[in-house]
C-alpha cells in the first residue's frame, strides 16, 4: 500500500514540475522573448570582435607558455604535413589534361597540407604571426618579447627541418609515381621563377590570409574545413608565396640539383619570410588589436 501511495504522490509532483518548466519557457523577458526564443537568439548571434580577440589572445598566451620540446615536435610534424600540399597538387596536375582550366582544379591540392596542419593543431610558423602578437601588443614587456622570439625561432626551424625531410625523401626515394615527381619539380620551378621583389610582395598576401584564418576560426564552428580550403585555395590560385609550403618546393629543387642552397635562402627564404611576417603581424595582427583596444581597456 505504501509503495502505491508513494507512486500516486509522485505523479502530481512530476506533472507540476513539467507545468512549471513549460511556464518558464513561455515566460517573456524584458525583450518580449520566451526563454526558448532567447536561447535561439543566443545560438544565432555571432561572436563579437572583442570575444574573437580574447579567444585568439588566450591561444597565443598558451602557445608562448608551451615547453620548447612540445613546440619542436609539433613544428616538425607541421613541416612534414605541409609537404602533402605539393604532393596532392602534383598528383592532380599529372592526372588532368593540359587545359587552360587545369590550375583551377589542381590548386585544390595545395589545401591538403594546410588542412592536415590546422585541423591537427600542429605548429605552423605563419599561424604564429598573429596569435602571440596580440598578448605582446597588449603587454609589450621584455618577457613577452623573449617568449615570442623563442616561439617563432623554435617553430620556424622545426618547420624547415620537416620540409627538408619531405624534400629529401621524395628526391632520394620513390615516394611517389615518377610522373607525379616530375609534376612536383615543375610546380617547384614555377614557384622559384619569380623575382625577389615579387616573392616579397606576394608573401604579404599569404601572411595576411593565414592570419585571417586564425582570426575567423573561433566564429566558424562546424565550418572550419570550408574556411581553410577557401583561404588556402586563394593563396594557391593567386600564386602568393608561403614560407613553409614553399620551402618544400625550394628544398626539392636543391636536393634535385636545380638550385644551390644559397640561391634558395636569398631568392626565396629571405623575401618570403619578411613578407609573411609583414602581412600576418604588421598588417593583420596589429590592425586586429587596434580595432578592439578601446573596448578591452
Amino acid at each position: 500500500m505504501s509503495d502505491t501511495q508513494n507512486e500516486q504522490n509522485e505523479k502530481p509532483t512530476k506533472r507540476n514540475e513539467e507545468r512549471a518548466s513549460r511556464g518558464a519557457e513561455r515566460a517573456q523577458d524584458s525583450r518580449g522573448l520566451t526563454q526558448r526564443e532567447a536561447k535561439t537568439v543566443e545560438k544565432r548571434l555571432r561572436l563579437s570582435v572583442p570575444a574573437i580577440y580574447e579567444v585568439v589572445r588566450q591561444e597565443g598566451e598558451e602557445e608562448m607558455e608551451r615547453p620548447t620540446s612540445s613546440l619542436w615536435w609539433s613544428g616538425i610534424a607541421a613541416g612534414l604535413s605541409i609537404g602533402f600540399s605539393l604532393v596532392a597538387e602534383a598528383a592532380l596536375r599529372e592526372h588532368l589534361p593540359d587545359a587552360p582550366w587545369r590550375p583551377l582544379v589542381d590548386n585544390f591540392g595545395y589545401c591538403v597540407g594546410f588542412l592536415l596542419v590546422i585541423l591537427a593543431r600542429q605548429q605552423l610558423f605563419t599561424e604564429n604571426t598573429i596569435a602571440p602578437i596580440l598578448p605582446l601588443a597588449a603587454e609589450f614587456t621584455r618577457k613577452n618579447v623573449l617568449c615570442v622570439m623563442r616561439l617563432w625561432s623554435v617553430v620556424f626551424i622545426a618547420n624547415m627541418v620537416g620540409t627538408l625531410g619531405v624534400a629529401l625523401f621524395n628526391a632520394a626515394l620513390p615516394g611517389t609515381h615518377p610522373e607525379v615527381f616530375q609534376a612536383m619539380l615543375e610546380i617547384s620551378r614555377e614557384m622559384m621563377d619569380k623575382s625577389w621583389f615579387t616573392m616579397f610582395v606576394r608573401a604579404i598576401g599569404a601572411g595576411f590570409l593565414i592570419a585571417a584564418i586564425v582570426w575567423i576560426l573561433p566564429s566558424a564552428s562546424g565550418s572550419e574545413f570550408l574556411v581553410i580550403v577557401l583561404f588556402t585555395y586563394i593563396i594557391a590560385i593567386a600564386e602568393f608565396t608561403h614560407i613553409i609550403a614553399g620551402s618544400v618546393e625550394a628544398f626539392l629543387l636543391v636536393a634535385h640539383g636545380d638550385i644551390s642552397i644559397f640561391t634558395m635562402i636569398w631568392d626565396f627564404t629571405v623575401p618570403v619570410l619578411i613578407g609573411n611576417i609583414l602581412g600576418g603581424t604588421a598588417l593583420f595582427a596589429l590592425l586586429a588589436y587596434a580595432q578592439v583596444k578601446e573596448e578591452i581597456k
